[in-house]
Formats: C-alpha cells, sequence, structure tokens
C-alpha cells in the first residue's frame, strides 16, 4: 500500500484575485461564496480534496485590504496568520491588475519566512496576449524565487492539474486528517449561511451587503417527508438597509429567498423550505461581541 501523504494549503491574496472561484473548482464542490464584491469572503474556509494517497487541505483566507472597522481588521489579521501558519502558500494574484503593495508585502513576508509558496496567476483568460504576463513573472520570480508560477483561469478550469502536481510534490509523509470522502469541515448551517448570503451579495447595490451579516435559528429535516426546514436571520446595520433588503412589498426578500433556496436545493439534494427574517444591529462590524456571535473572529 502506499504511503499516505498531506498538505496544507493557505490561499492568499488580495481581494477579488479569485480565491473562493479557485477552491471551489479545485475541490470540485461549491463551499465558498463568490461574488464581485470585495471582502466576500470573512473567515478561514476549508476544503479538503483527496487523490489517491494523497490529501490536500486547502484554507481559503479573507483577501487583503485596508481595514475600514473592526471586523475588517479581524479578516485582514485571519488572512495574514494563516498565510505563514501552513505547509505551504497558494499566492493569488489577478494578472488584469498591476502588482499591489500588499502583494509584495505578503510576498515579502513568506519568503523571509521560508514557506513554500505557488505563486497562481489568475484570470488568464480575460488576456487577448498571454505573452502580456511575462514581464509580472519575470518579476515575481526574480524578486520571490516562489516554487513554482503558474497561469491559470479558476473559472475556466484551466491549470487546476499544474496546481495539484505541482502541491502534491511538497506534500509530506503524513496520515489523512479528514475522512477520504470528505471536502469541507464546515458545519452545514455556516454553508446555508453562506449561499444565502452570496445572493444578497449579488443582488443588491454596493452599499449594503457589506453590512449584512447571515445566521441559521434552525435547520431541520422532517420525519414525514423528504423536506429541509431552514429559518435564517439576515442582520444588517441601519433600517433603511432592512427597508432595501426586504423591497417593495417583500419583493427582494423573496428573491433573495427563491435564489437561495435553489442553490440549497442544489448542494444538499432535497427539497428546502427556506424562511428568511431581517433584523437590524446598527453598527454590528465595529462590536466585538457581535462580530464574535456571528463567528466571525477568531
Amino acid at each position: 500500500m502506499n504511503e499516505t501523504k498531506s498538505i496544507f494549503l493557505t490561499l492568499s491574496g488580495r481581494t477579488n484575485a479569485g480565491k473562493s472561484t479557485l477552491l471551489n473548482a479545485l475541490i470540485g464542490e461549491k463551499i465558498a461564496s463568490v461574488s464581485s464584491k470585495p471582502q466576500t469572503t470573512r473567515t478561514r474556509i476549508t476544503g479538503i480534496l483527496t487523490r489517491d494517497n494523497t490529501q490536500f487541505v486547502f484554507i481559503d483566507t479573507p483577501g487583503l485590504h485596508k481595514p475600514k472597522n473592526k471586523l475588517s481588521g479581524h479578516m485582514l489579521k485571519t488572512a495574514q496568520d494563516s498565510a505563514t501558519d501552513s505547509d505551504a502558500v497558494l499566492y493569488v494574484i489577478d494578472c488584469t491588475k498591476k502588482l499591489h503593495e500588499q502583494d509584495e508585502s505578503m510576498l515579502k513576508a513568506i519568503t523571509d519566512k521560508k514557506i513554500s509558496c505557488i505563486i497562481i496567476i489568475n484570470k488568464i483568460d480575460l488576456l487577448q496576449d498571454k505573452s502580456a504576463m511575462m514581464p509580472l513573472m519575470l518579476n515575481l520570480e526574480n524578486k520571490y524565487h516562489p516554487h513554482a508560477i503558474i497561469p491559470v483561469s479558476a473559472e475556466q478550469n484551466d491549470g487546476l492539474e499544474e496546481i495539484l502536481t505541482t502541491a502534491g510534490e511538497l506534500a509530506q509523509p503524513s496520515v489523512h486528517f479528514f475522512p477520504d470522502d470528505k471536502f469541507t469541515d464546515q458545519p452545514e448551517q455556516i454553508l446555508a449561511a453562506e449561499m444565502i448570503r452570496e445572493k444578497i451579495l449579488r443582488l443588491l447595490n454596493d452599499e449594503v451587503p457589506h453590512g449584512v451579516a447571515v445566521t441559521i435559528e434552525s435547520m431541520k429535516e422532517r420525519d414525514d417527508k423528504d423536506l429541509l426546514d431552514i429559518s435564517a436571520v439576515i442582520y444588517c446595520e441601519r433600517d433603511s438597509h432592512k427597508g432595501i433588503i426586504i423591497g417593495k412589498n417583500g419583493a427582494m426578500l423573496k428573491k433573495i429567498a427563491s435564489s437561495a433556496r435553489y442553490e440549497l436545493e442544489k448542494f444538499f439534494q432535497i427539497q428546502v423550505n427556506l424562511k428568511c427574517f431581517v433584523k437590524v444591529k446598527e453598527d454590528w462590524r465595529n462590536k466585538e461581541g457581535l462580530i464574535r456571535s456571528f463567528g466571525l473572529s477568531e
């Protein structure tokens, strides 16, 4: 029997670099929320893929950004701590944007700590001329000497096998820390809450979504039929935001719930009865107690 191996890999990078899309693509399941809005990921999200004798444990982290409140401060600390507390880092860069000073700072920290780093140049499907990546790749190679630089398109599932092959080279002999058929350690309630929050991010304007948190109050399968009852509370920071989320005659809330229900049924493979309620917790992103109660602090 082949010796088992494992490797813990942190996905790090700036906001909107495509880390969550990459995580979902690598493990073949949607466990991380994806939207075009920055700071979609708020906490560590673990994805697990077991290939033959090797188990890959991916830790998605919040994108690097400038903190504007206590919540975003927690998010930045999570991102920074995680990047230097794993076997290796998959550092994701958006090839359509210039390298940011936060990229430079994080890559320097990873290099200084002598952590194996695979730099992922993402979104190459958006480049008409692929040779435009060469100056960036040469600069990264000369400055940070990563284990590898891999151009990919997470959206198009292009380059994923090369990531797994390259990361597999860094795996060490070890037991598998999770069952081989498991793809995340996230509780079902957290996954359900994130699916609902993703729909809010996608459907509402820029002002409201960042001040939204979702909690699952109850989640239970009925005994008499194949139906999963889920009760969720959407928390926002202002009464005006509550009105926007609910919409005229409840239209927006129905749209959010309908869109989320479709996603939940696809994921859980069962019919879902979803009820969403909206409550106001003023300025909750600056209140440590509420941040903790929503599970958004380490």
